[in-house]
């Protein structure tokens, strides 16, 4: 059996009135999604349990099948875990965002791009080595990573201040948001003499020049300590890999025993190389057992409220990646298919919610479909019934009891 988990981050929306009353996927036209519901079984899954933040770390550890109310201690581990940085026991790990801020008085200041308008990679990698070499130290770290999202470490740290994710405060003054509580001032002080060096930073003056959104702050949020998971391999007794262009999903990977497969072009935005990551993921099936492939693109348009561009990275993920993939997986022999979305990213929100999510799983085996007739949306899948929660239960339904559980879900109709 080989199992394929294809993930749209940030898929789920609301209806709303930028589309006459309804989501990005019910106006997207996904035929290889909706064959997946129509044929296979279509439900919601909750991936975000209570008290925690719907962010795609907690809802990727739920995804993969790991309880996120024990297993999950912050982002900033998670994707240093990806960056291959060796974290002690004290040691805590901060996201660094590079962001713009708008109107740079503390009074009227904003968080104006949460992504300093999607900097290149190479133009933050010298932005982050400079930072580094000027306010660096024995316990201060910054290391680079892809466009905006970079990695800092504490190291020996007794603890860390409560903290803010950038993208959820998009357009707000940010003086509510900074650190605060315990080591609020040491973290405060630290993204306050980063952007004095921003300020003058030779990469923000040719941005500037050639109209662009300058990286003239860093912002330090998502901290934790090294988690601590049982592989993949121990729990299931199979070999998998992990397809993702953004350090967080290539981070859950490694902890999770995974391999972290690398795909030239891939970005983390909507243009991402997607016939790529359809075409690794058919050559690793060739030796392994189960293979994640994640995309970015539709969670990073729900950020920037883009309802056309939405619906563009929805429609290629369904093109690019769900349909090479569905139309070729039957040359392995038996296989189970799981479409999802993470998390709802509303369009008029911006930011993240914890509301139930739409998947749906195809099996090579008739017997293993409920055949719901339903397309891919968030309305079907209401419709269907079937509500997994706690999440984390999904991924044990997929690998070892999916045939049980259609069954159950049959008899009750």
């Amino acid at each position: 059996m080989k199992y394929v988990v294809l993930l749209g981050d940030g898929m789920a929306d609301y209806p709303t009135n930028l589309l006459g009353g309804k989501t990005p996927l019910q106006c997207a036209f996904t035929p290889y999604l909706d064959q997946i519901a129509e044929e296979g079984t279509l439900g919601l899954v909750d991936t975000i349990p209570a008290g925690l933040n719907p962010g795609s770390d907690v809802a990727t550890l739920s995804v993969l099948g790991y309880d996120p109310v024990h297993a999950y201690t912050g982002r900033g581990p998670l994707e240093a875990a990806s960056m291959g940085i060796n974290l002690g026991p004290n040691d805590i790990a901060y996201r660094c965002n590079l962001v713009t801020i708008g109107e740079k008085d503390s009074v009227n200041a904003f968080m104006d791009d949460f992504t300093a308008g999607h900097i290149s990679t190479p133009e933050a990698r010298e932005i982050i080595l400079d930072i580094n070499k000027q306010i660096g130290s024995d316990q201060f770290q910054f290391y680079p990573g892809v466009s905006y999202r970079h990695l800092c470490v504490c190291r020996n740290a007794s603890s860390s201040p409560e903290t803010t994710a950038p993208h959820d405060i998009t357009g707000k003054k940010i003086a509510s948001y900074l650190p605060r509580g315990d080591f609020a001032e040491e973290v405060s002080s630290l993204m306050q003499r980063a952007g004095e060096i921003l300020a003058c930073h030779p990469i923000n003056a040719q941005r500037q020049q050639a109209g662009k959104k300058q990286a003239n702050s860093i912002w330090l949020w998502g901290q934790g300590r090294k988690p601590h998971l049982a592989s993949l391999s121990q729990k299931y007794n199979l070999q998998g890999g992990m397809i993702s262009a953004v350090d967080l999903l290539k981070g859950i990977g490694v902890i999770s025993g995974l391999k972290v497969i690398p795909v030239e072009g891939a970005t983390g935005y909507i243009d991402t190389n997607y016939e790529g990551k359809a075409k690794m993921a058919l050559d690793a099936l060739k030796f392994m057992d189960f293979i994640f492939v994640h995309l970015e693109a539709p969670d990073e348009m729900g950020h920037e409220g883009n309802a056309a561009g939405k619906i563009q990275a929805i429609e290629f993920f369904d093109e690019k990646i769900v349909g090479p993939i569905l139309n070729n997986i039957g040359a392995f022999g038996d296989y189970r298919v799981l479409v999802m979305s993470d998390h709802p990213t509303p369009l008029d929100l911006k930011t993240h919610v914890s509301d139930p999510s739409p998947f749906a799983v195809l099996s090579s085996e008739k017997s293993e479909n409920k055949v719901s007739g339903l397309p891919f949306n968030e309305i079907a899948a209401k419709e269907s019934s079937i509500l997994i929660s706690p999440g984390y239960l999904l991924m044990e339904y997929f690998i070892k009891n999916w045939r049980t559980f259609v069954s159950q879900q049959l008899n009750k109709n």
